[in-house]
């Protein structure tokens, strides 16, 4: 198990919620949360979650970055984090950090996780996928990157959009390995 820092990227991809659900969970759970969020993605917080709803994230969260400090703390290896989520994972977001394109803090963090070899953990958004995307997937994961798509549970029965945000928030935090009981709960058999 690991130091309970985590950084949370959001892009510009539909699926904010997740991002937003993920930093509920871990500021709940007593985790140093670090946010950095896309300037197309506060466009898409605001559509699918409401106005107010970057400030409340950004209340509960121990530091707020701006994506283009590059030289803020998450841009260093020598800042040592747990790892980091990005929630929902644009494939914008992924080409750049698939090439190591780190032009914005969002993709510098990712790069530093990378490099350091701590877990960074991709919520890639798109559908239906052409080649391009599959081979950015593989190239990120051969990188070192998990990617783990926002795909439902239905063996849960989910009743609400809710319920299957929440769900699949607990279990990309629990991909962390983090000092904290597990969030999605172990599967118990038929």
């Amino acid at each position: 198990m690991q130091s309970s820092r985590v950084i949370i990227g959001i892009s510009g991809a539909s699926g904010a919620l997740l991002g937003i659900r993920a930093v509920e969970l871990l500021a709940a759970a007593g985790c140093e949360t670090h946010l950095v969020v896309s300037r197309s993605a506060e466009r898409t917080i605001a559509h699918e979650a409401g106005d107010d709803a970057l400030h409340r994230i950004q209340a509960i969260v121990a530091c707020h970055h701006s994506i283009d400090d590059i030289g803020a703390t998450i841009a260093s290896g020598s800042y040592r984090t747990a790892g980091m989520i990005v929630a929902p994972c644009s494939m914008r977001t992924l080409s750049a950090i698939a090439n190591s394109s780190a032009d914005n803090l969002l993709v510098r963090a990712a790069d530093v996780h990378l490099k350091e070899r701590r877990r960074l953990v991709l919520l890639t958004r798109e559908t239906p996928l052409h080649l391009g995307h599959i081979r950015l997937m593989a190239a990120a994961t051969e990188l070192g990157a998990i990617i783990a798509p926002p795909v439902p549970a239905y063996y849960r029965k989910p009743r609400s959009v809710s319920e299957i945000v929440d769900h699949t928030a607990r279990r990309v935090i629990d991909l962390l390995d983090l000092d904290i009981p597990a969030l999605a709960g172990s599967w118990s058999g038929l």
